[in-house]
């Protein structure tokens, strides 16, 4: 990465929250998802607590708020939740705790939130960070959905669209991403008290979207809830983005990041995005020592690629092929566990700056 033309930068705040926003449901410091109501309107909502023994995990709550939620509608979507087997996520599957819900929509909403900032979704998000870099560092972005589907690794049907599954993934994966909010804290030194001053932001918020063949009858949370549409052109805004020249805030990425799904596979097995986005996020919080080197406990590189089932083998055989995949892509030069007490192992990373380099 000699030329800074071959990068993009991603907002340091975001990529800070990014895999904390991102736990799933089998993450030991997840809360189960509840129904709550205040002055604001009704939410569902998912938080996540810090952990105290390392300054980076954070505490996020990921929240969908409710609108023009009616009291019977309220009741009745508190008679879902109650059919909804939450056990069930972590030891037989999403759609296993969610098979007793009939309402659609309903099924949806958690999903979004379960499934929240999957590796699929940060692929978008980095998609609309490496758009905007090359049209001028505006956190506006307007896209065509067909590239976006393309840029993700999907192949085209015949007629040279994509398939229904294809494009209603993407309008679900964009809506979850508009309207579900991060909640979390940040330190404030007050004089001789410490106070803390609380952010919320959804990763993007959708400003408009555009339909190709009207009078085509497209409604953007209708089809997110209910139906397998698409719109065929969208302007978002990123929210987390304050602008490289502005705050000099942010990780360089390179131009050539691949974020291609593999066909037929699931989202949350994409373990090498997991773990280069987790080593981003560390860069951010622990600062590279000569420049290059990381120190990363390997219960928390476990934990935090989803990686806590109780086959121990299975578990270091994923982290360390995803490793080498990263160290042939070029991300790590090299990596090595480093000796110590069982709980206590860590492995030291050599993060390549000409292939991520943190401001």
């Amino acid at each position: 990465m000699s030329k800074e033309e071959a990068a993009f930068p991603v907002d340091g705040q975001l990529l800070m929250v990014l895999p904390r926003a991102g736990a799933s449901i089998r993450n030991p410091d997840v809360q189960l998802p509840i129904l709550r109501t205040d002055a604001n309107g009704y939410y569902l909502e998912m938080r996540v607590d810090a952990d105290p023994e390392e300054e980076g995990e954070v505490a996020v709550t990921r929240r969908v708020l409710l609108n023009n939620l009616s009291e019977s509608e309220w009741a009745q979507l508190k008679k879902q939740y109650d059919n909804l087997d939450l056990n069930a996520c972590t030891d037989q599957g999403l759609n296993k705790a969610l098979e007793k819900i009939s309402d659609r929509r309903i099924q949806r909403l958690f999903v979004a939130l379960l499934t929240f900032l999957n590796p699929r979704q940060v692929a978008i998000v980095l998609f609309l960070y490496k758009e905007t870099a090359s049209r001028g560092n505006s956190p506006l972005v307007s896209f065509r959905s067909n590239d976006l589907l393309e840029s993700l690794g999907y192949k085209r049907t015949k007629d040279g669209g994509f398939t229904a599954r294809m494009r209603s993934q993407l309008n679900q994966d964009l809506v979850a991403l508009h309207r579900t909010e991060l909640v979390f804290a940040q330190s404030l030194n007050k004089g001789k008290q410490v106070g803390a001053k609380v952010t919320i932001k959804s990763i993007l918020r959708i400003r408009d979207y555009e339909i190709d063949n009207v009078p085509r009858n497209f409604d953007l949370a209708k089809a997110a809830d209910y139906t397998y549409e698409l719109a065929d052109a969208y302007t978002v805004a990123l929210e987390f983005f304050d602008g490289p020249s502005r705050t000099g805030d942010y990780v360089l990425f390179p131009n050539s990041i691949e974020a291609r799904q593999k066909s037929g596979g699931n989202a949350k097995h994409d373990y090498k995005m997991k773990l280069l986005v987790y080593l981003v996020s560390r860069m951010k919080w622990d600062k590279l020592s000569d420049g290059q080197y990381l120190l990363i406990s390997k219960r928390y590189l476990l934990k935090n690629l989803d990686l806590l089932g109780s086959n121990n083998s299975r578990n270091h055989q994923i982290l360390w092929r995803t490793i080498k995949q990263l160290i042939g892509e070029g991300y790590i030069l090299k990596a090595q566990e480093l000796p110590g007490k069982r709980k206590m192992t860590k492995i030291q990373f050599q993060i390549n700056p000409e292939k991520l380099r943190c401001r």
